[in-house]
């Protein structure tokens, strides 16, 4: 090992490489947040030909390591925090998220044992309290937080399934998966997270045990086809393990009606998931709050904070409304968590986990809401909704742009319309007009589909982005889509 020790620890050479270190990335962070371009531009065939792998046997050394990093990945990143960077549900970060990634990182804690992370666990649990109250879920600790909507809905599916079979007297976690699988059924929205087919398959029920509710003009669960599919399941002989509703979808934002599915599903016992990974911010919310009626109602919920909650990347949780459902994927390590910690209260958040080994994320939120409190917090958050609002209203007043779909969050589904072509050279066109945009590194426009529509999206997370920045934007897509046209 070379004389200047890599490692970081309390003595006076390590300490002084660290603040080096973190002084020159910081510089370089610096410089880059001032770069005026949103994205530098180079296309998938440039960045190959220009980022080369050059390990060498001695080592660069930390400052010409540093050098290469701002080089080849900070001058060539994607500026998130950019006004005109709204294509997805990637947020810019709030300052104090940044201090608190210091913090974690330098401590590189664990949470998966209180003896790794004692005051951190502390932190995570209260926070869990503090969010199943935001909810309102009975007071307790039963959640945890996770990487993110991915890991979350598995969570809730994976004990949503284990549930259903413990009603039959049968453990999964002992004996695995039994009888008819084909008939265990799975609900949820046309619209809802691509998550859910990929967690049965993880879970080995396929995407077969998918079954989509058709949605109405707004992209929400239809009721009514909800209790028709529910009757169908009954009379082919089929069970549904568990209705998973949507507190936002990715494009449009839509809210499934949650007490409604929530009131169907009690008559037959049926788990309820909610997928609130991006309306679940609205639990801060002063104006917008009552869109999340019902969501006490559901077994289980999804959260993200590197959303709408503006949190660093990677920041979710999950939360269980009974924690007697955790019994269902207890496992016990005597290195982790063992009876012996459990008989005298000691914490090990390893056992409300599908992660080992797991970073402390929750400090992040837990500076966030300190920094900022409850009303600054709601007021960024509330700040996105009605953005949406008034870029819908200005849309709608334009006449080579047409507005697909009311916004209901922070999201807006529109398309340029020229006056002559077929619906696949209109979409051809809209296609066209996101990817040319994000070639020239001005802009970063959503390309999706609505109803078979295909449609340009503005994801309006960034609170310092005020109505005139839109505009500016949209005047670029129609200056595009005339330019394509004449091409």
């Amino acid at each position: 090992m070379s004389d200047l020790n890599p490692i970081l620890s309390g003595s006076a050479q390590s300490i002084a490489a660290y603040q080096e270190a973190i002084e020159q990335s910081t510089q370089a962070v610096v410089q880059w947040l001032k770069q005026p371009e949103m994205y530098q531009g180079k296309t998938v065939a440039e960045l190959r030909e220009r980022i080369n792998l050059e390990f060498t046997s001695q080592g660069l050394g930390n400052q010409a390591a540093i050098e290469r990093a701002v080089e080849y990945f900070l001058k060539d990143s994607l500026s998130v925090h950019h006004p005109q960077c709204v294509a997805h549900l990637h947020c810019p970060s709030l300052v104090i998220s940044q201090a608190a990634e210091v913090l974690i990182n330098a401590t590189n804690q664990s949470m998966d044992s209180w003896d790794q992370s004692p005051s951190a666990t502390i932190i995570e649990m209260k926070l869990i309290e503090w969010l199943r109250a935001q909810v309102g879920y009975p007071a307790g600790d039963a959640g945890v937080f996770t990487s993110g909507g991915t890991q979350s809905n598995l969570m809730g599916l994976m004990l949503a399934r284990d549930a259903f079979f413990a009603r039959q007297g049968h453990s999964v976690q002992q004996h695995g998966l039994t009888g008819n699988l084909s008939k265990i059924k799975v609900l949820c929205s046309e619209n809802a997270h691509f998550s859910v087919q990929k967690n049965m398959a993880l879970m080995g029920l396929g995407y077969q045990s998918v079954t989509l509710v058709k949605t109405d003009a707004f992209s929400r669960m239809d009721v009514n086809d909800l209790a028709q599919k529910l009757a169908e399941a009954k009379a082919n002989g089929e069970q549904v393990m568990a209705i998973v509703a949507t507190a936002g979808t990715t494009d449009a934002g839509a809210i499934d009606p949650l007490a409604d599915i929530a009131a169907l599903a009690a008559e037959q016992q049926i788990w309820v998931h909610v997928d609130a990974a991006w309306g679940g911010a609205l639990l801060l919310s002063e104006k917008y709050r009552h869109f999340l009626n019902g969501l006490e109602l559901a077994d289980s919920v999804t959260l993200d904070f590197h959303k709408q909650f503006f949190q660093t990347i990677s920041c979710g949780a999950f939360l269980l409304k009974d924690a007697r459902h955790y019994q269902l994927m207890r496992y016990q390590a005597a290195y982790l968590n063992s009876d012996f910690d459990e008989e005298q209260g000691v914490p090990n958040l390893v056992s409300k986990s599908l992660q080992t080994t797991r970073r402390f994320d929750a400090l992040k939120l837990w500076m966030g809401l300190e920094a900022l409190g409850k009303k600054q917090y709601a007021e960024i958050i509330d700040n996105g909704v009605t953005l949406a609002q008034q870029v819908a209203q200005f849309v709608a007043e334009q006449a080579q742009l047409e507005l697909v779909m009311q916004p209901q969050l922070a999201s807006v589904l529109f398309r340029f319309r020229p006056e002559k072509g077929d619906t696949a050279s209109v979409a051809l066109l809209n296609q066209r007009i996101g990817d040319a945009l994000l070639a020239s590194g001005s802009a970063n426009v959503g390309v999706t589909e609505a109803d078979g529509v295909t449609c340009l999206k503005l994801t309006l997370l960034n609170p310092t982005v005020c109505l005139e920045d839109v505009k500016v934007l949209l005047a670029s897509v129609v200056a595009c889509g005339q330019q394509l046209q004449n091409a």
